[in-house]
């Protein structure tokens, strides 16, 4: 027996990559994907495997060649994203899966149903049938550790890419599982050139997409990832009829097994799990068909296997309505759906929490919500679109107009600028928000495309050094990679002026006014008779990543007698630093919470916040 240890869901398949011998990971972080790369670079630490390359690239796409170019030496290699990362890198894989690979391929698409932290629940299997691609769904921490190997086999039987599609509850679950050893040497890459391959013209295309299409019936058909019974003792024998079975995959099978556990009846209902949704078995499927009367299939979030049988008066699921089609199967509902499937009394159902909980908001003392205010302040009747991050929580500060995916802030601030402009010459002053990691990622494109057009607008580059929405992972203007080696430190300022924008200015948004200014005149140069788009990059670490030092004295303030509880500070500037005392009372200044930005004494219209001691809550509330 070997050492064991509580691992995270993505610790867990971390591990698998490195047991297996990858020797690429490349990744963007996004929830709920973003600790992996993290957890396989500390595992190349503590085993000393410097010659395995990692890198969080500047987006998914860049992502997935990167891993690809590596595997079609004869290594094995992972592309590692979440869902709505997938669409970034869908070009590379669709063509990828025609001219497919020599060492294996992963390609880790995390999927967030619900969604928890996604603009979308889309379902990354639905990516893997229209490539081509076979998809396998883990259960479980140790399933996805175990199933990391055998994906890497597939790939190298088949010469194909392999995805891998954990979802938020097997990302985030902990799992008891025994170390294996991770001790691989360097595998010599050798890339033998094949032009109709690597290179493949249309000519050359067809006759890849006909020897796919042999490769996918194969591996519809391979023993090791043919759906399998869990419950052998509920049949009679393998191949005997029944009223009723169960179908499903991935974490839902967990679900189906406690449910029908409690219910009594896991030897009674036959529940066949299928680790490759995508390609499914048409033997499977028929042989089903031909033995049971009812066959429901339980999967997140789509009905990819639903959809590979072939009759749907049998067959029930998302597609009949029996299965919700929206939102997270969580026990309850799957509960719901086989007590509504067994014709079973209704299960009674616990009471809904009666607080209805607080909404989430950018931290005390956050240089964007500083940001934000002299934006609103600066520009009141504007049109703010924006873009995704922590920032995107600039919703509460009513200055983020719209979201839509990474980097379209900037093309929809030039679409709205285009809608506007040709037909009123007072068109509302247009103010896009973007992330620095958002930027690099997807805005630099954008914002060419959008010089190039003549579009007028004003772009506030959030810089905080950091992706912080995911954990705090390495920017380009860093000048530090994954390991914290140094590396070539990218302006942010420099390639905005590349890009062919004339008025850029960099400021703390700390020093409200001096920023405030650059905002003013950044709305004039875009309306004057040589102006354009103009940008504003905010510059201030993160409070809450912790490599960076605390930048400055901490300010300290205090509420005086002006403050008669209009709740202005708290309604526009939201701080939860500053607690309310009750309508029309003053508010108070929470110094366990407050991070001494200093930025509310400017925001106050009544001068009632000022510069002096930190008034404790305590104090305020007698």
């Amino acid at each position: 027996m070997g050492d064991r240890k509580i691992l995270l869901g993505n610790e867990a398949i971390a591990l698998g990559l490195m047991e297996s011998g990858c020797a690429v990971v490349a990744s963007y972080p996004g929830t709920p994907a973003s600790e992996i790369l993290g957890a396989v670079d500390r595992l190349r630490s503590q085993n000393g495997l410097e010659h395995i390359h990692l890198e969080w690239s500047i987006n998914e796409k860049v992502a997935f060649e990167v891993a690809l170019a590596n595997s079609y030496t004869g290594r094995r290699s992972a592309a590692i994203m979440k869902q709505v990362g997938l669409n970034v890198a869908a070009d590379p894989l669709m063509s990828s899966a025609y001219l497919g690979v020599k060492g294996g391929f992963i390609v880790i698409s995390a999927d967030d149903p619900g969604p928890h932290s996604s603009q979308t629940e889309q379902d990354s299997r639905l990516f893997a049938m229209a490539a081509k691609i076979p998809v396998l769904d883990p259960i479980s921490p140790a399933d996805a550790r175990e199933i990391a190997a055998a994906a890497y086999e597939l790939s190298e039987r088949y010469e194909i890419p392999v995805m891998l599609r954990p979802t938020t509850r097997v990302c985030h679950a902990r799992q008891d599982i025994e170390l294996g050893q991770i001790s691989h040497e360097p595998v010599f890459p050798l890339f033998e050139k094949n032009p109709p391959r690597w290179a493949a013209t249309p000519k050359f295309r067809l006759m890849l997409h006909r020897e796919l299409n042999e490769k996918i019936a194969k591996i519809s058909e391979d023993r090791e990832f043919l759906p399998r019974l869990l419950n052998p003792g509920s049949l009679s024998s393998p191949d005997a009829q029944g009223p009723s079975c169960i179908v499903g995959s991935g974490a839902v099978v967990a679900y189906l097994q406690e449910v029908l556990t409690d219910l009594g009846l896991w030897n009674s209902v036959p529940v066949y799990r299928v680790l490759m949704p995508y390609p499914l078995s048409a033997r499977f499927t028929e042989d089903l068909l031909a033995r049971f009367e009812r066959i429901l299939v339980v999967e997140e979030t789509s009905p990819v296997i639903e959809l590979q049988f072939r009759d749907r008066v049998k067959v029930l699921g998302r597609l009949s309505g029996i299965v919700p089609s929206a939102g997270e199967l969580l026990p309850e509902v799957v509960e719901g759906i086989v007590g509504s499937f067994l014709n079973l009394p209704p299960a009674a159902q616990a009471a809904a929490p009666s607080s209805p909980g607080r909404r989430p908001t950018l931290c005390a003392g956050c240089p964007h919500r500083a940001a934000f205010f002299a934006i609103k302040k600066t520009f009141p009747k504007g049109i703010y679109p924006g873009d995704i991050g922590c920032y995107s929580l600039g919703l509460n500060l009513g200055a983020v107009d719209t979201i839509l995916c990474m980097g379209a802030s900037i093309s929809q601030a030039a679409g709205f600028y285009h809608s506007f402009s040709s037909t009123r010459a007072d068109y509302p002053p247009i103010c896009a928000t973007i992330g620095d990691s958002t930027f690099f990622h997807s805005g630099i494109p954008a914002l060419i495309n959008a010089v190039v057009q003549g579009a007028r607008f004003v772009l506030a580059i959030l810089d905080n050094h950091t992706t912080a929405m995911t954990g705090h992972q390495p920017t380009p203007a860093l000048g530090k990679n994954l390991d914290g080696r140094a590396v070539p430190r990218i302006s942010i300022a420099e390639i905005v002026r590349a890009c062919g924008v004339k008025f850029v200015e960099e400021a703390d948004p700390y020093d409200f006014q001096k920023f405030s200014e650059h905002l003013r005149s950044a709305g004039e140069h875009l309306r004057a008779e040589n102006g354009g788009i103009a940008v504003v990059i905010s510059k201030r670490p993160c409070l809450m990543d912790h490599a960076h030092p605390e930048a400055g004295p901490r300010a300290s303030v205090r509420v005086n007698e002006k403050c008669k509880g209009c709740g202005f500070c708290l309604k526009q500037f939201e701080c939860p630093a500053i607690r309310s005392g009750g309508e029309k009372q003053p508010v108070s200044i929470d110094e366990s919470a407050c991070a001494g930005c200093g930025v509310c004494i400017s925001v106050c219209p009544n001068d009632a916040i000022e510069a002096g001691e930190i008034i404790p809550v305590s104090a305020n509330l007698m």
